[in-house]
């Protein structure tokens, strides 16, 4: 899993914390991360329908949708793509010891051992909200931890 999924999961969090839209610069100084690379993660996010850019003057990012709505697979996925992240590439029928085509028609133990695995991540992505992770960041660092973070983003001289 890249770095980015990171990233845009604690983007995700803190624009549960404002109304307003945040400039990617804000969120990156934030974070203390490449501004530029952010910025990727941010795009991703949009293609995904999980942020809208707002332009101009006031403008940034917004989530879409209620944080309850968004899971940590939605962001993963944005990311990273929906792709597994194990591949079989067969690696049985190569070498000095190859088994034959037609011995290979199911997939390995390896392959089913990894399938499984990829299923039980994603389901357990899939379980856990936006919102659950504000509420844990909150639980984490205290009440109103994420107001404060929050003001930060959007100064009230803004």
């Amino acid at each position: 899993m890249s770095g980015g999924v990171e990233w845009a999961l604690h983007c995700c969090v803190v624009l549960t914390s404002v109304a307003e839209p945040v400039p990617a610069a804000r969120l990156a100084q934030l974070h203390d991360v490449p501004p530029s690379y952010l910025a990727k993660q941010l795009q991703a996010l949009s293609r995904a329908g999980l942020v809208q850019a707002v332009q101009g003057k006031s403008g940034g990012y917004v989530l879409t949708r209620s944080p309850a709505l968004i899971t940590v697979l939605d962001v993963v996925e944005a990311i990273d793509g929906p792709g597994p992240a194990f591949v079989c590439t067969e690696i049985r029928r190569r070498g000095p010891m190859a088994s034959p085509p037609e011995a290979c028609t199911a997939p390995c133990a390896i392959s089913r051992a990894m399938a499984s695995a990829e299923s039980a991540w994603r389901a357990s992505l899939g379980s856990v909200t936006i919102a659950d992770l504000a509420g844990d960041v909150e639980s984490d660092y205290g009440s109103g931890a994420l107001a404060g973070i929050g003001a930060w983003l959007i100064p009230a001289d803004s």
